[in-house]
């Protein structure tokens, strides 16, 4: 039976960085506040570029890794929840500008879970069809459309852009399981009322200076989303350590949606594990959304600390709400 497995990653990040000390200069907060909230030290800021830009730089990344190129993919999917347009897909515009012109491109907007919903969506074209290569990415330009009156929820976001691509071929390791599961009744706990991230730019310029819009806002429902994303990770690590006969020490690490670290380090205490298991970086780059994990991921495959045969689990939770997780074995 044929296997599918990563075998290239990518990312890219904004050049601009705004530290904690930048926002405390705009808004009522300081670096201690922020930290000791959330785990954030700064965070990357696209001035001029797009969630298209994001995403066809990461895909660029991905593919060199991968050492294919454009033309050898198949599936070409886009997670995002800040698209340029909503017409046409920032999938479609990065399979122009990739030139992947034998790729059937889409986007899936599936909030801060979009990568795992990705994922799971080109897992499955794969299996039940001719298709062999997916270029799967998580694209976010969050800053644009924050209001930074807002401390509540502008210090926790960034931008940026994860890909990966998966391959269908005789592998024994690979992704041995996705989960994807979506809860309504609690739409409203997350929300972005917003229109297209091109169209409803925070910044006015090249300089860190903002404009203050009301409409333009994420509204976050805190403790309420606290106590969902604790309890959804942990059992979803539990499910699938408990359906593939593994324990939690057979895990080289959990990959986690880099939403906050007080979350993370809960949901560690809960399992009865290190928190170093979780891989984290939003002390660099924030909440990123839907590119958080592709990013981490790609992070750590540069950084080596990926080896043959290690089992990972990565896990999504967001707006929608929505949630999913994956066992991978490197």
């Amino acid at each position: 039976m044929k296997g599918i497995k990563f075998i290239g990653t990518g990312s890219y990040l904004p050049e601009k960085t705004i530290s904690n000390d930048d926002l405390s200069k705009i808004m009522d907060t300081n670096d201690e506040w922020i930290r000791q909230r959330t785990g954030i030290g700064q965070r990357r800021m696209a001035i001029e570029e797009g969630c298209v830009d994001l995403a066809t730089k990461a895909a660029i990344s991905a593919l060199e890794n991968a050492k294919l190129k454009p033309e050898d993919i198949d599936v070409l999917i886009v997670a995002t929840c800040t698209p340029d347009n909503y017409c046409p897909s920032v999938a479609c515009m990065v399979q122009e500008k990739l030139l992947a012109v034998n790729a059937v491109a889409f986007d899936i907007s599936a909030a801060c879970t979009g990568f795992i919903f990705a994922l799971k969506t080109a897992e499955s074209l794969l299996k039940s069809s001719e298709y062999k290569n997916a270029l799967v990415i998580g694209s976010e330009v969050m800053t644009k459309l924050i209001n930074f009156e807002n401390r509540n929820t502008a210090v926790l976001f960034g931008d940026g852009a994860g890909a990966a691509v998966i391959s269908k071929n005789d592998f024994e390791n690979g992704i041995k399981d996705i989960y994807i599961k979506t809860d309504g009744s609690g739409a409203g706990l997350i929300t972005m009322p917003a229109l297209g991230s091109i169209k409803d730019a925070n910044f006015e310029d090249k300089e860190f200076t903002y404009v203050s819009d009301n409409t333009r806002d994420i509204f976050m429902e805190g403790r309420e989303v606290f106590k969902f994303a604790t309890t959804i990770m942990v059992s979803m690590v539990k499910d699938i350590l408990e359906k593939h006969n593994l324990d939690i020490s057979d895990i080289k690490y959990v990959v986690p949606h880099q939403a906050n670290i007080r979350i993370i380090d809960y949901a560690a205490k809960k399992l009865k594990v290190s928190s170093d298991v979780f891989y984290t970086n939003m002390e660099e780059y924030a909440n990123t959304s839907a590119a958080s994990i592709p990013i981490a991921l790609h992070e750590m495959n540069a950084k080596g600390l990926l080896s043959k045969g290690d089992n990972i689990i990565l896990l999504g939770f967001g707006g929608g709400l929505t949630f999913g997780s994956a066992l991978i074995t490197w």
